[in-house]
């Protein structure tokens, strides 16, 4: 399979990084390309998450990535999630025009079964327990409202979505804004994107991952993405019941607004990966 345009720079990039700080990575390898760009900096046991998708998402990149090194390092040290790696300094850097953090490489099962959903539930409940006491500063969950209004403002019209179809995007949007991302519900430290593919098992249990999109809000959002997870990979009723059970949180009645952004978060920015996917091909 061909590599996604941009990959070579990431992982160049990651390299020269790890060299100027004198880390061995003679057999660095791409270990992920998705909304960003993965890579393993053999040998060293170390991994560099190369911002290149979701850089169009966030201004101050230097800021939030910060943010999200400054949790990492809260929830390691709790065993909790993936920590920043002590190999190097954990960044942020920037080189080539491309930011990135380097984490630990940790040994996971990549066999894709899914936890039971009382580990799922009793994960997420274990991380909001420990983010209620985060003591830095993170941005709210409104700077996520806002950057899908400007991907959804940017979306241009075509076979598949019409002018009209962008603007009800974006009337959806503002119109989940008071009981989602302005909610008056109790907020706190969240990990922003909540979903069964930011999560390892390892042999200590369950590591929460990628945490790039820690912020301030209601802990409904990450339980909502969640059940929005478990329901997109065939999860029945009952199974989302347990997993809310073993949260211990807010029921499903109370997520119904929430599970909404959710699936609106996804068409959004499915529309807008799809443009720039067909922006580039054209160029090509």
């Amino acid at each position: 399979m061909a590599a996604k345009p941009g990959t070579a720079r990431a992982l160049a990039a990651a390299r020269a990084v790890a060299l100027a700080h004198a880390v061995a990575c003679d057999d660095a390898v791409v270990v992920g390309d998705g909304s960003n760009v993965m890579v393993h900096l053999k040998p060293a046991p170390v991994i560099a998450r190369v911002m290149t998708g979701t850089a169009v998402l966030h201004g101050d990149l230097e800021r939030w990535l910060a943010g999200e090194v400054a949790v990492g390092a809260f929830l390691g040290e709790r065993a909790l999630a993936v920590a920043p790696t002590d190999v190097l300094a954990p960044g942020p850097h920037e080189h080539d025009g491309l930011w990135m953090t380097f984490w630990d490489f940790v040994e996971h099962d990549a066999s894709g079964v899914l936890p039971r959903a009382d580990e799922l539930g009793g994960a997420l409940r274990e991380l909001h327990a420990a983010l209620a006491d985060f003591p830095g500063e993170l941005g709210p969950l409104t700077d996520v409202r806002d950057w899908l209004d400007r991907l959804a403002a940017a979306l241009r019209p075509s076979p598949r979505l019409s002018a009209q179809d962008r603007d009800a995007l974006r009337s959806r949007l503002e119109a989940l804004s008071p009981t989602v991302f302005e909610s008056a519900l109790p907020a706190q430290a969240i990990h922003g994107d909540a979903s069964m593919s930011n999560l390892l098992r390892t042999g200590g249990g369950l590591l929460w991952n990628d945490l790039e999109d820690v912020c301030v809000g209601p802990v409904h959002w990450d339980v909502a993405g969640l059940v929005v997870d478990a329901r997109a990979r065939g999860a029945g009723e009952a199974f989302v019941a347990d997993l809310l059970r073993a949260h211990g949180g807010p029921d499903l009645a109370a997520l119904e607004d929430f599970i909404a952004a959710h699936l609106l978060y996804t068409t959004i920015w499915g529309a807008f990966a799809a443009q720039r996917r067909s922006q580039t091909q054209d160029s090509a």
